[in-house]
C-alpha cells in the first residue's frame, strides 16, 4: 500500500473509485467533472491516494479555501484495511495544519 499526496494525472482513477462506490452514488458522474477535482487538488485544497499494485483503491480530497472535507472514498472491496483511517487522518493533519481551526 502507498499513500502519497494526489496529482492531475490520478484524476481518471479518482473517478473511477468514485463512481463504484455504492453509498453516497451520484445520480450522474457528470456531477463531479475532472475539473472539479483537478480544482480541489491544486487549488481549493489536497488531495491523497491510496495505491495498491499501481492502481487507486482511495482518495481523500481537503478544501482548505471552504474548511471541509470534499471526498473520502474507498473501492468496493478495500474496506477494512485502514485505508480510509489513514486517507482521513492525512488529510486531517494537513487541514489543521493549514488552518487556524481546533478540534
Amino acid at each position: 500500500m502507498i499513500f502519497r499526496e494526489a496529482q492531475p494525472a490520478d484524476i481518471p482513477q479518482i473517478q473511477m473509485v468514485r463512481n463504484a462506490v455504492t453509498e453516497n452514488t451520484l445520480s450522474d458522474p457528470a456531477l463531479v467533472p475532472d475539473a472539479d477535482v483537478q480544482d480541489y487538488i491544486t487549488r481549493r485544497g489536497r488531495g491523497w491516494v491510496c495505491e495498491i499494485n499501481n492502481r487507486i483503491v482511495g482518495f481523500s480530497i481537503v478544501s482548505l479555501l471552504d474548511k471541509n472535507v470534499w471526498a473520502l472514498f474507498i473501492q468496493p472491496g478495500y474496506d477494512k484495511q485502514g485505508i480510509g483511517k489513514r486517507l482521513h487522518d492525512d488529510m486531517m493533519n494537513c487541514y489543521f495544519s493549514q488552518t487556524n481551526d481546533t478540534i
